[in-house]
């Protein structure tokens, strides 16, 4: 009889393509049934020989096989809950873990998918090239993962042997086990290796490791194969038998952990214990394999991880308590069956434990509507934490808009969770009760009051709960949860709330922010006086950085105009009262103005009942600032102006104390008392220019009220001549002067101030060519001018250029608040750029006239300005009217998302061509409307044509196997995208958990639907074909590959053991064959 050889390797395939060419010269027929020969499938390799001399048929067909090709491998590992190091599963899929993710899918160029298992665990799954895989899980467990870290202790002559050769070694053993391992540099005595990652990844090192040093230990080194269902029983629980055997034995005997899958035991020691060992760990092998026996049970998915245990500790209890091993499907397995192996007698009570371990932990799941969850889970979770600080083995979960609610964890205890739950939600369906009204989120704000008091009034008054959506939700619906009577009452007074704010009147005043703080007062007492007065109005003031003078009153319509009559008047007389006056007084005086202890000040500030603000010590201002009515103003400037007089004169008269010296004479000039006043006038400034100017000659008047008209010059004699001559040309000058009559000039009084100062800042460089002049404001009309005949004209042309005038202009009232713009924006900034001032009339006398008050030439310009931003105006007005027409048009809701387009890219065009704006109605409505402004007609027929062209379209159902609709479908949808852009047709797949999972709808005009339905039927076809004979070619592949003419076929021989290390060696073992095998000699 003829032996075969079975080879399992799915690489066979690729090699035996590469033979094909061979076989077709050799004539081989190419028949399924065909079994090819020895030499055929494996041809022996070329002898060493002379370069370029024929080896013959066989070393050409090594040369024709082709290389084996990269292949893209995929790994599924999972993290326990207690390993993961981002726990936070409410940003799964947007925290840290999925930046993790794609920083080491852009560094490794791994694909890298995560899923969350329901123990909360995490599931990985790597995909792509081997070496990118293994890069990709080193990175992920190190950063995914929580480390732990270990020390495995080999000699230190072994260390250069873990590193390999350019550290190869080292790294490819990190990549494989995904830890990182730290080996103590050559001048370190110490010994030890860290290795620090996962727990299995470092066992997996640790086994590595320990494998290395015992290959290179003298000692040694023997391999043992059994099958990995019967490690359990050699490791015992716990590794206790396998620690005994290691004690008693003295070898070092490594088995691979449960997570390696490799079923190779090492020993290694002195020869002596290594065959002990092998001698014991054979007897329990062989007495477990003839003793034992198994069986097999279905538990569900979910309940193996209590099987399981903590760290596998479960198992062990189990394999201590009854001998039996209990052998379980991996995580990444959707096998639900469960082997234990042991001896029958002791089977029973192990499937007795596993089912009370799958048993022990159990999740049931409470309807209770989402609304009620917060009140079951109680203020703080009070309520809840009653019920988990009682079973606290029991863990309820909420789910967020779902009405369910989760309970895991023991049996019993899930049922006592389960019935306190139950009544707790009895309770609440009882005594509780929700309403939803629909207001306007507009007036939301208003019902919550400023800091919450209007609704938490009506939280405590009715023992209810109110939920008010967001401003930025812009939602109008409003839920009101808690007592069924309290709900009913809350829900009236909100609408009745909503329905009083619905008739309210908004109106805006404008006042200077001047005023803001007096009419509020200190600490708003004025303001609350003026609340308590109409109480139904809200009085809102603009922030203070806004500097904006609107003022907004909110309440009844009557109310509201009551109280900005009454704030007018307050405003009246606080402008009345607000009167301001500068004057200008010299700093020296300041100090004599307070006075002593501040008399002065304080009795001119009572007796005028005016405020008097001077400016600080180190100031240069020389202004002293009246408030208070304009009367009372005057007064109190006039007795300051007094007190100046009186300082001034004493400071001329003193200055005329004379200093003798040899060179100094005396000499007397004759003036006219009238003109005394000019010389001493302004501080003396005029005396005080003359003595610089000539030597410090002393010039002394007579005292007033002597009418003496002799004046006495002391200095040298020079000086004296110089500034006696000097004094006669002003003298001359101010005789020259015109004095009567006067050259009189008109102009209202409330325009001399700003008068006086706009014409002497602009004359103030040609002072001294006109001449001085003598200007103290009267209460009257009349300007009058003294100086020059031409200076007097100048000024005097000047002046009247200067005089302010007011023009009226109309303008429609409509437009006045555009004008005004928001917040006084558009009339301050024409006031600004126009150096005018605008009046506009108030709202409630619907005026069409407004004042421009100026100079002549900004008045005119502002004019004009104000003319041009009403033409503006009425263009906006004649547009908006253009836009406001409108058109209607029924369509079938059916053709809204078609007209819309796919992320409203159809709607968005037709906006763009036609500036239009167009609306779709709300759903629920019977008339379905497209609202659409200027240019409507055309976009109007723009859309009857494409609803035209939807109506001429058909949907037609296909049938198609569901196996190959994410194949049609393609990465993203670019696929089916593709299809329905090249037939012009639209394609929709059933959903999920659809009744009928295979139907397709296809919609489009009838001749592209049938191309599109025949295109989809040839890819189906085609799909499947493929589909079965990947199928047949994997069956195929698992039933292996037969070869004829083996050389274990020849008398004597027999078939060689895949599974016997010593048939088929690893590579790099120093164990030679203790037989000569049929596969013949070996070559070196």
């Amino acid at each position: 009889m003829s032996s075969v050889a079975v080879l399992t390797q799915e690489s066979f395939a690729e090699h035996r393509s590469g033979l094909k060419d061979v076989e077709i010269t050799g004539s081989v027929p190419e028949d399924e049934a065909y079994i090819p020969t020895y030499l055929e499938a494996f041809p022996p390799l070329p002898d060493k020989s002379t370069p370029g001399e024929k080896t013959g048929e066989p070393a050409g067909a090594w040369s024709k096989i082709r290389p084996i090709k990269a292949s893209v491998i995929t790994q599924v590992f999972h993290v326990p809950l207690e390993e993961r190091r981002y726990k936070d599963n409410s940003q799964f899929g947007e925290g840290e873990e999925a930046k993790v993710c794609l920083d080491i899918m852009q560094k490794t160029g791994a694909h890298i998918e995560l899923s969350l298992a329901k123990d909360q665990g995490l599931s990985i799954m790597v995909t792509g090239k081997l070496d990118s895989v293994m890069k990709a899980r080193k990175e992920i467990v190190a950063r995914l993962q929580t480390q732990a870290s270990a020390t495995v202790l080999i000699p230190k002559e072994h260390h250069r042997f873990v590193i390999g050769k350019n550290g190869e070694k080292l790294q490819e053993l990190e990549l494989k086990t995904a830890t990182k391992i730290a080996i103590p540099r050559s001048d370190d005595p110490n010994a030890n290796i860290r290795i620090t990652g996962t727990k299995d990844g470092i066992e997996k090192a640790r086994h590595e490791i320990q494998l290395i040093s015992a290959e290179q230990d003298k000692r040694a080194v023997e391999r043992l194969s059994f099958e990995k269902a019967f490690h359990p029983f050699i490791s015992g629980a716990y590794n206790r038998l396998v620690q005994e055997l290691s004690q008693e034995t003295g070898a070092r005997i490594s088995i691979p952990p449960p997570s390696v899958p490799k079923d190779e035991i090492v020993i290694t020691g002195e020869k002596e214990a290594v065959a002990m060992a092998i001698a014991r760990i054979r007897a329990i092998y062989e007495e477990k394999k003839r003793k034992t026996t198994t069986i097999s049970v279905e538990v569900k998915k979910s309940q193996h991880k209590y099987i399981v245990g903590p760290k596998g500790n479960t198992l062990q209890e189990i394999l201590e308590n009854t001998g039996v091993s209990v052998e379980m499907p991996p995580l990444d397995s959707a096998s639900e069956t469960i082997i234990l192996r042991g001896e029958p007698d002791k089977l029973g009570p192990a499937l007795t434990q596993v089912y009370a371990k799958a048993k022990s932990v159990i999740v049931v799941e409470v309807i209770a509507p989402a609304w009620l969850h917060r009140f079951i889970i109680g203020k703080k979770g009070q309520n809840i934490g009653r019920i988990t600080q009682q079973l606290p083995k029991v863990h309820i979960e909420f789910t967020d808009g779902e009405e369910r609610i989760s309970l895991e964890g023991p049996t019993e205890e899930v049922e006592q969770a389960q019935a306190q739950m139950q009544e707790i939600i009895k309770d609440l369906m009882a005594r509780m009760d929700y309403a939803e009204i629909n207001i306007d989120h507009r007036f939301h704000r208003h019902l919550i009051g400023k800091n919450g008091a209007n609704i938490n009034r009506i939280k405590e008054q009715y023992k209810v709960s109110v939920r008010i959506p967001q401003d930025s939700e812009r939602c109008g619906l409003v839920r009101i949860e808690g007592d069924p009577q309290g709900v009913q009452l809350a829900r009236k007074e909100l609408m009745d709330m909503a329905q009083r704010m619905e008739n309210e009147r908004t109106k805006d005043l404008i006042i200077e922010q001047k005023f803001h703080r007096s009419i509020i007062g200190q600490k708003g007492e004025k303001i609350k006086e003026v609340r308590d007065k109409f109480p139904e109005v809200i009085i809102i003031f603009p922030d203070q950085q806004q500097k904006s003078d609107i003022v907004q009153l909110r309440g009844p319509k009557n109310e509201v105009e009551k109280c900005a009559k009454f704030l007018q008047k307050l405003i009246a007389e606080l402008v009345e009262s607000s009167f301001s006056i500068s004057v200008p007084i010299h700093k020296q005086f300041h100090k004599n103005i307070i006075g002593k202890g501040g008399a002065n000040i304080k009795k001119i500030r009572e007796e005028t009942n005016t405020k008097i603000d001077l400016p600080m010590e180190n100031s240069n201002s020389e202004m002293i600032v009246i408030t208070g009515k304009k009367s009372s103003c005057e007064a109190a400037r006039d007795r300051i102006l007094a007190i100046q007089r009186e300082l001034c004169f004493f400071e001329c008269t003193s200055s005329s104390v004379l200093i003798f010296q040899d060179d100094v004479i005396e000499d007397s000039l004759v003036v006219d008392p009238r003109h005394h006043r000019h010389f001493v006038c302004r501080r003396g400034q005029v005396l005080r220019e003359l003595a610089e100017e000539y030597g410090g000659v002393a010039v002394s008047f007579p005292r007033t009220g002597t009418q003496s008209d002799n004046i006495t010059l002391k200095g040298p004699r020079e000086c004296v001549d110089a500034a006696k001559k000097r004094i006669q040309e002003i003298v001359q000058e101010l005789v020259s002067f015109i004095s009567s009559p006067c050259i009189n000039i008109a102009c209202k009084c409330k325009y001399l101030r700003a008068l006086l100062y706009l014409w002497l800042a602009a004359q103030e460089p040609a002072s001294q060519e006109n001449g001085d002049t003598d200007l103290i404001p009267r209460k009257c009309d009349i300007i009058i001018v003294t100086g020059r005949a031409e200076k007097c004209e100048l000024a005097r042309a000047a002046l009247l250029a200067l005089v302010p005038v007011t023009i009226d202009v109309e303008v429609s009232y409509d437009l006045h608040r555009y004008i005004i713009g928001q917040k006084g924006a558009g009339i301050r900034k024409m006031m600004e750029d126009y150096e005018v001032n605008i009046w506009v009339p108030q709202p409630e006398q619907q005026s069409d006239i407004i004042k421009i008050t100026g100079q002549v030439a900004s008045v005119e310009r502002a004019k004009q300005g104000l003319l041009q931003r009403v033409k503006e105006l009425q263009a906006e007005q004649e547009d908006r009217a253009l836009r406001s027409y409108k058109v209607t048009l029924s369509v079938d809701p059916k053709y809204h998302p078609k007209i819309i387009g796919r992320k409203g890219a159809v709607i968005s065009q037709i906006r763009k061509d036609y500036d239009v704006n167009v609306q779709f109605p709300d759903k629920g409505d019977e008339q379905q409307v497209y609202w659409l402004k200027k240019n409507a007609n055309e976009a109007r027929a723009a859309i009857e044509q494409l609803v035209a062209a939807l109506q001429d379209m058909v949907s037609e159902d296909i049938r198609l196997d569901r196996r190959v609709h994410a194949r049609i479908i393609g990465a993203r949808g670019k696929a089916i995208r593709k299809l329905m852009e090249e037939f012009k047709v639209d394609i929709r797949f059933p959903q999920p958990g659809s009744e009928d999972p295979s139907k397709v709808t296809v919609t489009g005009l009838p001749e592209n639907v049938d191309n599109a339905i025949d295109h989809l039927l040839n890819l189906e076809e085609e799909y499947v074909s493929w589909e079965c004979r990947t199928a047949d070619d994997n069956k195929a592949l698992a039933k292996g590959f037969v070869v004829r003419d083996a050389p274990w076929n020849a008398q004597g021989n027999k078939a060689p053991d895949m599974s016997s290390a010593e048939e088929f060696p690893t590579f790099g073992s120093g164990i030679a064959p203790k037989q000569t095998s049929a596969w013949g000699p070996k070559k070196c």
